[in-house]
């Protein structure tokens, strides 16, 4: 077994979070991998800290789009760690490119 479970892509940089409530230019830190198990792309990350953002999730979980230069797809935010970053996941094609675009989930 190699050193990682999954080869994993990824994008850092700018992002929008766009929801019913928001449209919200963010910086982002997101990774990914197919999962053969499932048959299904998982993407997830962090959101960088942001008064907003903290506004946006409110007191729980809150499905958002996240676009980038690469794409768009449904994620999640959900709990935030120490430093204020929201964690953001999604099981479909991520908002990045990837080498092998999986199949719409």
């Amino acid at each position: 077994m190699t050193e990682h479970e999954h080869d994993e892509e990824g994008y850092t940089g700018p992002a929008t979070l766009v929801s019913s409530d928001a449209e919200l230019a963010v910086q982002v830190e997101l990774r990914g991998y197919f999962q053969p198990i499932d048959g299904r792309y998982h993407w997830y990350g962090r959101v960088a800290a942001d008064p907003a953002v903290t506004e946006l999730a409110g007191n729980g979980r809150k499905q958002v789009v996240v676009r980038t230069p690469g794409g768009e797809a449904v994620g999640t935010l959900s709990d935030v760690d120490p430093w204020g970053r929201f964690r953001v996941t999604g099981t479909s094609r991520p908002p990045f490119a990837v080498e092998t675009a999986p199949a719409d989930a």
